[in-house]
């Protein structure tokens, strides 16, 4: 069964245009698609890389895809990823100057009925598909890079890391480039209270400004996402 008939079995089209991905970009993708190193791939509709621009400055690395970016086949386009355009124009940058992938490239999750629950992935699937990332790092080569998250830490780190403790400085990447580690979108949608949301929201658009200011790309008047 091909990708889109995958989809369309889940119940939904994925109801966007396919981007254009330069050749480079475009032939992770094909390849992920034929990925079995570890056994996420079983459960998912497909695997979904990066995508943004192939020579970005700033790279946003999240967790996995999620149920949504597992059927449209693209990289924060459900719930969290409106949390993160939100962010970004917050902090001005522009999110077609980025790119933006995960960690893990399959949707790990627990088919409950006819629901799919997200299900954290572990350390060896994380470094299993550490793979995937290491090539789009060659191809994208960006100064700076933003772990959206704990497992995107560890996956760029090679350790286990704490938002609370990492997160407040710059990290050297052995060789490579910087990093900048924070909340996950997702964490902020999860919170109930008003508060705690806005001042979980106000962390995520600092680091993404740190990151901007690190890779000293120019504050971008973006329009605020809706």
């Amino acid at each position: 069964m091909g990708v889109r008939s995958r989809a369309r079995a889940h119940g939904a089209e994925p109801g966007m245009p396919e981007p254009r991905r330069e050749p480079a970009i475009a032939a992770i993708w094909d390849d992920v698609q034929g990925c079995t190193r570890c056994p996420l791939y079983r459960n998912a509709t497909q695997g979904v890389a990066g995508e943004g621009a192939s020579h970005a400055a700033v790279m946003l690395v999240g967790e996995q895809p999620g149920d949504r970016e597992d059927i449209a086949g693209r990289p924060f386009v459900g719930p969290a990823g409106q949390i993160l355009d939100k962010a970004l124009a917050d902090a001005g940058i522009a999110r077609d100057e980025l790119f933006v992938t995960n960690a893990v490239k399959h949707f790990k999750n627990e088919p409950r009925g006819k629901r799919r629950l997200h299900k954290r992935p572990n350390a060896y699937e994380i470094d299993r598909c550490r793979w995937w990332l290491d090539k789009e790092l060659d191809v994208v080569q960006p100064r700076v890079i933003v772990a959206l998250g704990a497992t995107a830490g560890r996956a760029l780190l090679g350790r286990p890391v704490s938002i609370t403790r990492d997160g407040a400085t710059v990290h050297e990447m052995a060789e490579g480039p910087r990093v900048v580690i924070t909340i996950h979108p997702s964490y902020v949608l999860r919170l109930r209270d008003e508060p705690a949301r806005r001042s979980a929201y106000d962390t995520l658009v600092a680091a993404l400004s740190r990151a901007r200011d690190t890779a000293r790309l120019p504050r971008t008047a973006a329009r605020r996402a809706a």
